[in-house]
């Protein structure tokens, strides 16, 4: 198995990464891989980074394949970040490891995922070691677009852009992959619009599934004002307690490792000099805490969104098929509730929800602006 076979629905784009590996004329020392969540750009960027290291392009099956695929391959660095942005420190980091010889493969490979949480000052401070790279080093970064990154950093990488992959791709991932019965894979890729790594999690976790159906019956308890607001609270209140589900081991070994580190006991009185750094720690940890609670958000907001891409499919009477089949009724039944400009205006909402998000407004009044507006009109 190829470590190209991981990137779903990508022919394009696994062919343009795969003619630099084989061709040193088309390779580059910067790259910028862009595509829609769910897309694969992590995957893509991981599985370049294997065929870049492998003797044969890519196997699968060597020790540079599996190490890389595996995220301990000694010359493949590997960032992403939990939190809001990635810090100006983590990036100097990143261009001291750059700066090294590769230690025994064939090239140093730095894998940004997240570079579109770069502020201007950080992404200055990356810009010099992507302008002037050692023969050897070779840059992976990775965002939604070209345009969440800055000009002066795009224009010298070159672009990889990936799609939305198939249904059926996706699903016949699901099922060689994890052994997921074909019609759960099916639902659960439609579900998860496509989105491979929320589609295995549908797929496999009753909870998560349950959370979305949860969601999206949300719309359909709004009939006014007072609905609204309590519906926004459930969200927040939803996703307030998945987040600090997914941190909350996380946080507590953190702090007890630093805790032994620094020769400390939990619960004992620090001296002044020690405390700076447990609340150093304490501060990150609610910075990803805040952003674990933004993408639960986001997510529940999809949801949304597909539910209302729907309506307006039966509305229109389009000849497609629905993203949240296992809904239908409720799916007509909001359909012939409104009009087509009704559920647009809806759909603006919600977009408008997500982007007051990503601006830093308060989740619950980002969250009541928009239940409110999903309420139906007289």
């Amino acid at each position: 198995m190829s470590v190209w076979d991981a990137v779903v629905g990508q022919p394009d784009a696994v062919a343009v990464l795969r003619a630099a590996v084989e061709d040193p004329a088309a390779m580059t020392h910067a790259w910028l891989l862009t595509g829609p969540p769910g897309s694969g750009r992590s995957v893509a960027a991981r599985a370049f980074a294997a065929a870049l290291q492998c003797p044969d392009g890519g196997c699968g099956r060597c020790q540079d394949c599996t190490t890389t695929m595996a995220g301990t391959h000694a010359d493949v660095t590997v960032v992403a970040t939990d939190k809001v942005v990635l810090n100006i420190a983590e990036v100097r980091d990143l261009i001291g490891t750059a700066s090294r010889a590769p230690a025994g493969g064939r090239w140093r490979v730095i894998v940004l995922e997240d570079a579109d949480r770069m502020t201007e000052r950080t992404s200055n401070v990356l810009l010099k070691a992507i302008e002037e790279p050692p023969p050897r080093t070779v840059w992976l970064l990775c965002a939604p677009s070209p345009q969440d990154v800055v000009v002066t950093i795009r224009s010298r990488c070159r672009g990889v852009v990936l799609r939305v992959p198939p249904v059926a791709d996706v699903a016949a991932l699901l099922v060689a992959r994890d052994g997921v019965d074909p019609a759960v894979a099916d639902a659960a890729a439609r579900a998860a619009q496509c989105h491979v790594g929320l589609a295995r999690r549908l797929a496999l976790d009753p909870a998560a599934w349950e959370r979305r159906s949860t969601t999206l019956r949300l719309a359909a308890r709004i009939r006014g004002v007072g609905d609204a607001v309590l519906a926004a609270a459930e969200l927040v209140e939803v996703a307030t307690a998945e987040a600090k589900a997914a941190t909350a081991d996380r946080d507590a070994a953190e702090r007890a490792e630093l805790l032994r580190t620094l020769g400390a006991e939990d619960g004992a009185q620090l001296p002044p000099s020690l405390r700076a750094q447990v609340r150093q720690l304490e501060e990150e940890q609610k910075r990803r805490a805040t952003r674990a609670q933004r993408d639960v958000l986001d997510r529940s907001l999809v949801d949304l969104l597909s539910l209302y891409r729907d309506v307006l499919v039966v509305q229109l009477g389009a000849d497609v098929e629905l993203v949240n089949a296992a809904e239908e009724a409720e799916v007509r039944r909001l359909a012939a509730e409104s009009t087509p400009e009704q559920t647009i205006r809806r759909m603006d909402a919600i977009a408008e929800a997500r982007e007051r998000l990503e601006g830093n407004v308060a989740p619950l009044l980002a969250m009541e602006a928009m239940a409110v507006a999903l309420r139906p009109q007289g």
